[in-house]
C-alpha cells in the first residue's frame, strides 16, 4: 500500500503516520527527516540541497520531487510506503503520480487528518522548549513542574519564533490556501478519507483504521 498523510502543523500527523506505518509494516517517509538525512551526505544532491538549506530558503519542488522519487526506487519502498509530509502542492502530486506509475505503482489512499483552526492555534500556540536539552513542553498537556524550567535538566525553557500565534497563523494561512488544492484532486480521484484529528491519540488512531478499511489493525 502506498499512503499519504495529509495535515496542518499540530494535527499530529507524524504521530500518526509512524503508529499505522507500524501496523502496517510500511516505510514511514517523512520528508523532514529524509532532508536531514540526506544533506549530510556527501553527493550532488546533498550539496544541492544544503546550497538552500544554509540560505533559509525553501527547498525547491523539483529537488524534492528527486528525492521522494529516489526513495521510491529502494528494497524498503517495495512493499509500500506512507508520506508524511510530501505532497505539499498539486506540483508535488502529480509528480507522485507519475513517479509511482513509472514503476507500476500506484496511490491508494490519502488520508486527511483534519483539526478545527483554533484547535490548532492551542496546540501549537501552548509549545516550549529547554534551551538546553530540547525537551517539549505544552502550557496545558504537558507542562513543567516549575514552570519556565526544564524538569529534565533544569534549562530554562524558550518559545520558538514560529511557535508563536502571529507565526501560527501565518503557516496555517498557507497551508490552508496549498491543501485545498491537494483535497480537490485527491477528492476527485477518490482516494481522499478525512479523518476527525480532535481528542486523544488512540481515539484518532482508531478512526484512521476504520478509514482505511483496516479494522483489524491493533494499534499501537
Amino acid at each position: 500500500m502506498y499512503i499519504v498523510f495529509l495535515g496542518a502543523a499540530g494535527a499530529g500527523k507524524g504521530t500518526q503516520a509512524a503508529k499505522m506505518s507500524k501496523a502496517l509494516k510500511l516505510t514511514h517517509l517523512a520528508t523532514g527527516n529524509l532532508f536531514r538525512q540526506i544533506q549530510v551526505q556527501n553527493t550532488e544532491i546533498a550539496q544541492l540541497l544544503r546550497s538552500y538549506m544554509e540560505k533559509g530558503e525553501l527547498v525547491p519542488d523539483e529537488v524534492t520531487i528527486r528525492m521522494v522519487s529516489e526513495q521510491l526506487s529502494t528494497p524498503d519502498s517495495a512493499s509500500g510506503m506512507i508520506f508524511d509530509g510530501f505532497p505539499r502542492n498539486l506540483n508535488q502530486a502529480e509528480a507522485l503520480d507519475k513517479a509511482l506509475a513509472e514503476r507500476g505503482k500506484t496511490l491508494d489512499k490519502v488520508v486527511y487528518i483534519k483539526v478545527s483552526e483554533g484547535e490548532l492555534l492551542s496546540r501549537i500556540g501552548g509549545r516550549w522548549v529547554c534551551r538546553k536539552c530540547q525537551t517539549p513542553y505544552h502550557t496545558v498537556t504537558a507542562p513543567p513542574e516549575v514552570w519556565g524550567k526544564c524538569d529534565q535538566c533544569g534549562g530554562g525553557l524558550h518559545q520558538r519564533a514560529d511557535d508563536t500565534e502571529e507565526a501560527m497563523k501565518k503557516r496555517l494561512d498557507i497551508y490552508f490556501t496549498e491543501t485545498a488544492s491537494l483535497i480537490d484532486y485527491y477528492t476527485r480521484s477518490g482516494k481522499l478519507v478525512e479523518v476527525d484529528g480532535e481528542g486523544d491519540i488512540k481515539s484518532v488512531e482508531r478512526r484512521i483504521a476504520e478509514a482505511l478499511n483496516k479494522t483489524a489493525v491493533r494499534p499501537v
